[in-house]
């Protein structure tokens, strides 16, 4: 025993310029003053390799490492551990926002590789998701005008509770936190209440993005598989909903059997072959067609998801292409705008009406990174600079979605259509011939089925992470869990296929914990442990718990 622990008890150095290798305020570029941690290979995750390889020697190294830590505060050099007990390189990670540590070569504690860059657009294609394709109907919701000032509020609001996330480890005195995550804090401040709620409510984010994922893969899949089987029948088919006429057709399937006023370009699809009708009772996006994703289950029961994390760049290109098929489509449509407050008229909608709730459930989810901001942060090579960085990220991805919202509503031809049309996937508003629609549809589908067993990983991750301490405890507990998910999934496609609704619902869910409500007390509580609370604080951030509380009601109000 004594000569397990007479080394860590020896102080480093008395000088100034004998650095510890635990003191991660000095110079970050020598690799031995980074502060190393190490955690249990049952937590571990990795895209990289199946089998962890961590010695026991390590692991209990580790113990005794952070056991030490806690017995002083980090400027306290006394307890630091010497350069020649350190775990090796390989055995070093970091934690991920959910509790599991990924191992990032040459990145630890802190200090990361990526330049400030790279960083904003990490966290930009982390946010952008599928929230992109709901925010035409967003802004159809709660009218032009407020729709724009309403994303730029709640893009503000998201980012400041965003910088208290960011914040809230420093803020914690007299313990090494540079290891943890957001989860860890809530965890310090509320104890099991606060590590399991934390739990709940991310898993909640995730099965969200999981259905969602499941609607609009079942929806992709229909128009694609319906776009080829009528080329390769060479049936012309003019659709049996309201549209316009030109080369550039919009349609209102919302308003199937309405006749639209001046225009006569629908009729019934037509064929004698029947076969095609054979076709169309097989391949019904309500009925079917999620039932054939159900495949899907059989890549969720992977134990590594490291061949899916390699098509995480298609995330960027989709959003990239759905920009320029938005630019194009708004061209070629012109402008059709008319401004009135409150009153509705045949083609359009007030610049103020009272469903504005549903765009702000939807915001909420399209601008959530709070629970996985800072790991990503965490790699910034310019720790100085983050909360910079973050804000750069933050203007980009409100750029990106009122870019993408104003163009889809204002280009949008009313008359002859009502701008009531717009669909809660803006992509539905293009038959299913239209070329830059079936190519958007591909991409996002082949993105979606890579991405869908990621998330199932993450859920999976989480929960038994938690509860059995094993992130796959046997073949069978995980495939009880990924028959479940995709069953939530299939019948939400199958009976409840909005989009928006499901994002609106679930970011209200998670961001009234994650966004809203720990944030806020978080940064309450610890200006009172300090003695510097004060009423405009209090005020201020009372107000935005209930901003949360009343974007979560309001959800179910409309």
């Amino acid at each position: 025993m004594e000569e397990d622990t007479s080394p860590l008890l020896v102080p480093v150095g008395g000088d100034e310029n004998d650095i510890g290798a635990l003191n991660i305020q000095f110079n970050p570029e020598d690799f031995k003053y980074k502060r190393p941690f190490h955690i249990e290979p049952t937590n571990i995750v990795t895209v990289n390799d199946d089998t962890q390889r961590i010695t026991d020697e390590a692991s209990a190294m580790n113990k005794r490492i952070h056991y030490y830590s806690r017995l002083a505060s980090p400027s306290d050099r006394a307890l630091v551990a010497p350069d020649h007990v350190l775990p090796a390189p390989e055995e070093i990670y970091v934690y991920s926002p959910l509790g599991t540590a990924y191992k990032i070569d040459g990145c630890t504690d802190g200090y990361g590789k990526n330049s400030s860059i790279v960083t904003i657009f990490m966290i930009w294609n982390t946010m952008m998701g599928t929230s992109i394709l709901s925010i035409p109907w967003g802004i159809k919701q709660a009218g032009f005008t407020s729709g724009i000032v309403i994303i730029l509020l709640m893009g503000v609001l998201t980012l400041y509770c965003c910088y208290r996330v960011v914040k809230s480890r420093t803020m914690i005195p007299l313990i090494d936190t540079s290891t943890w995550e957001f989860p860890d804090v809530c965890k310090y401040y509320f104890g099991s209440f606060g590590q399991w709620s934390s739990l709940l409510f991310s898993l909640v984010s995730l099965i969200g993005a999981m259905v969602v994922y499941w609607v609009l893969m079942s929806n992709f899949l229909y128009n694609t598989g319906k776009f080829i089987y009528n080329y390769a029948h060479h049936i012309n088919v003019t659709d049996i909903v309201p549209g316009t006429n030109g080369s550039t057709k919009v349609i209102c399937p919302g308003d199937a059997g309405k006749e639209v006023p001046g225009n006569r370009s629908w009729t019934l699809s037509s064929t004698n072959d029947s076969g095609f009708e054979e076709f169309e009772r097989l391949w019904s996006k309500s009925k079917t067609v999620p039932l054939y994703l159900g495949i899907l289950v059989l890549l969720l029961n992977f134990k590594s998801p490291s061949f899916f994390a390699k098509f995480n760049v298609l995330g960027t290109v989709s959003v990239i292409y759905l920009v320029i098929l938005v630019t194009v489509k708004a061209a070629l449509l012109g402008f059709h705008l008319e401004f009135d407050w409150f009153k509705s008229t045949t083609y359009f909608v007030p610049e103020f009406r009272t469903l504005f709730p549903q765009l702000t459930g939807v915001l909420t989810l399209a601008f959530f990174i709070h629970n996985c901001v800072i790991t990503l942060l965490k790699n910034n090579k310019n720790q100085e600079s983050n909360v910079r960085d973050l804000s750069i990220a933050y203007f980009l991805v409100g750029l990106t979605y009122l870019y993408v919202g104003i163009l889809i509503f204002a280009a949008f031809p009313s008359p002859p259509l009502s701008k009531e049309c717009i669909e809660q996937n803006f992509l539905d508003n293009f038959p299913s011939n239209d070329i830059m629609s079936f190519l958007a549809r591909i991409f996002l589908l082949f993105q979606m089925v890579t991405v869908y067993p990621l998330l199932g990983y993450l859920a999976r991750v989480q929960l038994f992470g938690h509860l059995f301490g094993n992130v796959y405890p046997s073949f069978l507990h995980v495939l009880v869990l990924n028959i479940a998910m995709v069953g939530v999934g299939v019948a939400m496609a199958m009976f409840y296929p909005n989009i928006g609704g499901i994002i609106r619902y679930s970011g209200a869910a998670c961001g009234l914990a994650f966004v809203f409500v720990y944030p806020s007390l978080i940064y309450m509580i610890s200006l009172h442990r300090e003695n510097r609370l004060t009423w405009l604080a209090i005020v201020v951030h009372s107000t935005i718990i209930l901003l949360g509380v009343a974007n979560l009601i309001a959800q179910f109000l409309m």
